[in-house]
């Protein structure tokens, strides 16, 4: 099967060669997630990253009155997965499902083992990419606690530029943390600065 978008991954990003990502080929799990399907649920043992090819997923949590949160969403060319659960062997509490029909691509420790005997440079350029992951983390946090709704809502866009018509309003707003009602407040708004999306 052909994998382009994780092949340029690995060589934009892994620092893999050609080569490399021919000899890697034999040790690549794909797995398709229809729509509404879950590749991970609270309670099962995350045992891979997942990167997308093509589709979307949502990574996200249930509150106690049953409400999403969702935290993170990933599409083609992203990278999602529960790294608690998956290095400590716990119990997820988190979900991941497809927004869309979607193909991911299972990397895990073998994975990672294998590419990083075909080229050395694979773990520390894989280590940088965490490191970004998790700054990233922090600035999310950092929103939530206090940027204001206007200023959550064009960091998403800045983010995720392609994903505004791929999800339905109620899980942007979920993202950000805000009420739907809110999330039209802050469009109407911008829109009256004649702000758009593709800005």
């Amino acid at each position: 099967m052909e994998l382009p978008n994780l092949k340029k991954h690995l060589i934009e990003k892994g620092g893999l060669s050609e080569s490399d990502y021919l000899q890697i080929q034999p040790f690549i799990r794909v797995k398709k997630i229809p729509k509404n399907n879950f590749l991970l649920k609270q309670g099962e043992v995350c045992s891979h990253f997942f990167f997308v090819e093509k589709g979307l997923l949502r990574f996200y949590a249930l509150n106690e009155e049953g409400k999403e949160n969702i935290l993170q969403f990933a599409t083609e060319n992203w990278i999602v997965s529960d790294r608690g659960s998956l290095y400590f062997k716990e119990p997820s509490t988190y979900y991941i499902d497809g927004v869309e029909d979607t193909l991911v691509v299972m990397l895990d420790e073998n994975f990672i083992n294998q590419v990083s005997k075909i080229n050395t440079d694979f773990r520390k350029n894989n280590e940088q990419l965490l490191q970004n992951h998790i700054r990233q983390l922090y600035k999310r946090i950092s929103q939530l606690l206090g940027a204001s709704a206007k200023n959550r809502y064009l960091d998403f866009v800045s983010m995720y530029p392609d994903i505004m018509l791929r999800v339905p309003q109620w899980m942007i707003a979920s993202y950000l943390g805000i009420t739907p009602e809110s999330l039209s407040r802050v469009r109407k708004a911008l829109a009256a600065e004649n702000f758009k999306p593709n800005n």
